[in-house]
């Protein structure tokens, strides 16, 4: 059987992200992947490469917040066939304050052999200092750096 096309892939993880977190998204990543925030809030500890460190951030993740859904998503394909970006906005729920969310993302995903190599995802940090009343801590922390 032929390995998922890159697109696949992404649209796989966009599906279990939807319904997350859960540890199963982390099948999808290569054992050395490479997982990347890069607007990760000020103090806030940053993804450790690898397929079963992503897996312990989705364990930790999940008494934190609930994923209900994924709308506007739009996928592209770029000039590398092995890059997806994916653009979308994800709902869920913060467990600890009980707000709601809907978070604009964007995913830039390298797949090889049918497995994601490198993930980078950009969201607006503000979407969850608001969703986890931690504005005050956001603005700290920006104004300490």
């Amino acid at each position: 059987m032929p390995a998922a096309t890159p697109r696949e892939v992404v649209e796989h993880l966009l599906r279990l992200t939807a319904e997350g977190p859960a540890e199963s998204m982390a099948d999808l990543f290569a054992e050395d992947a490479v997982f990347e925030m890069p607007f990760l809030p000020p103090g806030a500890p940053r993804p450790e490469p690898g397929r079963e460190a992503f897996r312990a951030h989705l364990k930790g993740a999940v008494g934190l917040q609930e994923f209900d859904s994924i709308d506007e998503l739009h996928l592209h394909q770029t000039t590398d066939p092995d890059v997806v970006i994916a653009e979308y906005r994800l709902h869920g729920r913060a467990v600890l304050t009980g707000k709601r969310f809907a978070s604009h993302l964007v995913l830039v995903a390298r797949i090889h052999d049918g497995l994601i190599v490198r993930a980078r995802t950009y969201a607006n940090p503000l979407d969850n200092a608001v969703a986890f009343d931690m504005v005050d801590d956001l603005l700290t922390g920006l104004t300490a750096a």
